[in-house]
């Protein structure tokens, strides 16, 4: 392992849902500043990490520290929700605040003084080209206009430490390529991103480590720099995960022609 800071860190990591496990004894170390990105099908179990990652979830048994610190600790509890960003997958937006409204509110719960405030929100949504809408409450908004005012009140209290559920699901190229920019500066000055995706491009543009897990099991874990002397990304991930070669390829009816 690196001598190097780890921004996350979990000791046999689980989580049952019931008889279920959806998180089976993982093992994370993503280290400070880099950009690590979490892979899995579906089902997988990458959102409940998240979600007991950032606090919202309780694990069964394990330990985890995030920014080295114990969330089950209230004091340090608190303390990492201060230094965290979270884009969740379903948002939670307050859908009848405006854009500026609710980044006010996201900010004085950081106990930012108005002036950052106002000063940060300007400067965000005018990156995210939201600052000619400033009149359209947010349930308003399409989808990958939602997904930028997540990011924006994310970004707003300066976090050492980013999660994104998904963040390029459902949005455009115009929006995902703003994003993956902002992103890309974000992480260049030393914060840390960990991010969730289904789209192998984005993560093997973007992302400098991965992690992949499967059925609740960690599988991979390394660098993309390691990663690339060997399978492309996309081999890595199928052979981890498994592949489709005992699906069928076909659909039968389409073999008898298209009907008339």
């Amino acid at each position: 392992m690196s001598d190097k800071k780890l921004a996350i860190e979990t000791q046999a990591l689980s989580r049952y849902f019931g008889n279920q496990c959806a998180v089976n004894h993982v093992n994370l170390s993503v280290e400070a500043g880099t950009f690590y990105g979490f892979l899995g099908p579906n089902g997988a179990g990458k959102s409940t990490t998240i979600k007991m990652l950032t606090g919202l979830l309780e694990p069964s048994s394990g330990e985890i520290r995030v920014l080295g610190l114990d969330p089950r600790n209230d004091t340090q509890a608190l303390e990492i929700k201060r230094q965290i960003g979270v884009v969740p997958e379903n948002l939670a937006l307050f859908d009848n605040l405006t854009a500026k409204e609710y980044l006010s509110f996201v900010g004085r719960m950081f106990l930012l003084d108005h002036a950052t405030i106002r000063r940060r929100s300007e400067e965000l949504l005018s990156l995210m080209a939201l600052d000619k809408e400033q009149k359209k409450l947010a349930l308003e908004y399409s989808h990958g206009m939602q997904k930028k005012l997540a990011l924006a009140a994310a970004l707003l209290p300066n976090p050492k430490l980013l999660f994104l559920d998904e963040p390029f699901e459902g949005v455009d190229a115009i929006t995902s390529k703003v994003i993956r920019e902002l992103l890309g500066d974000y992480v260049s000055r030393g914060a840390t991103v960990f991010l969730t995706s289904h789209v192998l491009e984005i993560v093997e543009k973007l992302c400098t480590h991965v992690g992949i897990i499967s059925g609740g099991n960690l599988v991979e874990q390394t660098s993309l720099a390691e990663l690339s002397q060997g399978n492309s990304l996309e081999q890595t991930f199928l052979e981890k995960v498994g592949s489709v070669a005992d699906s069928p390829r076909k659909l039968s009816w389409l073999e008898e022609g298209v009907a008339e």
